[in-house]
């Protein structure tokens, strides 16, 4: 019994000390996470509070397989206690009743108070399970979102240093960029008086130039007008001279028309008597060709009738020497031998 005894207060010892370290290594890391910067040192302190857990939950573990192995806790000397004398009371009473009315209710009513018990029991050791898993799940959560939050944390802390630094290096270039766009500035107005003081130098130059242009445009525009009214005097006279000498010319070309009108009326006549000879003649013509063309036409015609009938007429004597038709027949073979034989005795 002590031996037991001296075991479970080791392990009672080493699981507190356990947990303490884990709770001190907590309590390290959100230190570091409010004053340091360096993430090394962060990356020490998880891979501890990994390593400390680690222990954490294997002392547990063996801990809890202690206490369900061993059979000699005072927890479990105190429940066979418990039941031996629920047993002894049972078994007293359920004697008494077998030998006072030969039944025994009483044990069958602590039987089922027994399992009553047990089950109520077993439903409240169920929740408790369930409420120790669930506690376990909740803790887990809670590890997970603190770890999100100590990464967000960290990440947040790392954007304001790039966010500070970009700050500076902002300011920087803007008080740089200032002194530029004054510079800049100041030179742009020099450079603006300088092109204005030279403009209006020009602007003047060019004033006093169409000036004089003015007035060298004036004279020339005076001598115009003097040399344009000589001009014009000189065209009236000539203007005047044109048009009498217009009259003159109408007249004599008048004449030469009324001449010529008469001259055209008489060639006219004349052409008309030429046209009607003419027109005479050439009816004459006209009815000569024709009367020489029908002539051709019929000393042709005659022509190939002549050809016609010559051809005619030899082929009908043609026809009649291979016939032997009317004179050209064959005479009889007796009358050409007496013939023959007459002959010969005339010559003799």
């Amino acid at each position: 019994m002590e031996v037991v005894r001296g075991e479970l207060s080791q392990l009672v010892d080493r699981q507190v000390n356990l947990e303490k370290k884990y709770q001190s290594v907590l309590a390290k890391k959100m230190e570091l996470i409010g004053s340091t910067k360096n993430p090394q040192k962060l990356l020490d302190v998880e891979k501890e509070i990994l390593s400390t857990g680690g222990e954490l939950k294997n002392s547990t573990h063996v801990f809890g397989r202690t206490l369900r192995q061993n059979p000699l806790t005072s927890d479990n000397l105190v429940k066979i206690q418990e039941d031996r004398t629920f047993v002894e009371h049972v078994m007293g009473e359920t004697m008494s009743e077998l030998v006072q009315t030969c039944s025994f209710e009483t044990l069958l009513e602590a039987v089922k108070a027994e399992r009553q018990r047990k089950s109520s029991l077993q439903s409240t050791i169920q929740k408790e399970q369930d409420g120790r898993k669930r506690v376990r799940e909740l803790q887990k959560q809670l590890l997970d979102i603190k770890k999100e939050k100590e990464l967000e944390i960290q990440q947040r802390n790392e954007m304001i240093s790039h966010l500070k630094d970009q700050l500076q290096e902002m300011k920087a270039k803007t008080n740089m960029e200032g002194k530029y766009i004054k510079k800049c500035a100041e030179v742009a107005v020099a450079q603006s008086q300088k092109r204005c003081f030279i403009s209006e130098k020009d602007m003047k130059e060019e004033i006093e130039r169409l000036k004089r242009k003015i007035d060298e445009e004036n004279r020339a525009n005076q001598e115009i007008v003097s040399y344009l009214n000589n001009h014009q005097a000189d065209l009236e006279k000539k203007l005047d001279f044109w048009i009498e000498k217009y009259e003159r010319d109408k007249e004599a070309k008048q004449k030469e028309l009324d001449t010529l009108k008469q001259t055209k009326a008489k060639d006219l006549e004349k052409l008309q008597e030429l046209t009607k000879l003419y027109k005479e003649y050439e009816q004459i013509v006209v009815e000569d060709r024709i009367e020489k063309e029908k002539a051709r036409r019929k000393a042709e015609q005659e022509a190939i009738e002549l050809r016609s009938a010559i051809r005619l007429q030899a082929w009908w004597r043609g026809v009649m020497v291979r016939k032997g038709f009317g004179p050209f027949g064959k005479k009889k073979k007796g009358k050409g031998k007496k013939g023959k034989k007459g002959k010969k005795g005339k010559k003799k």
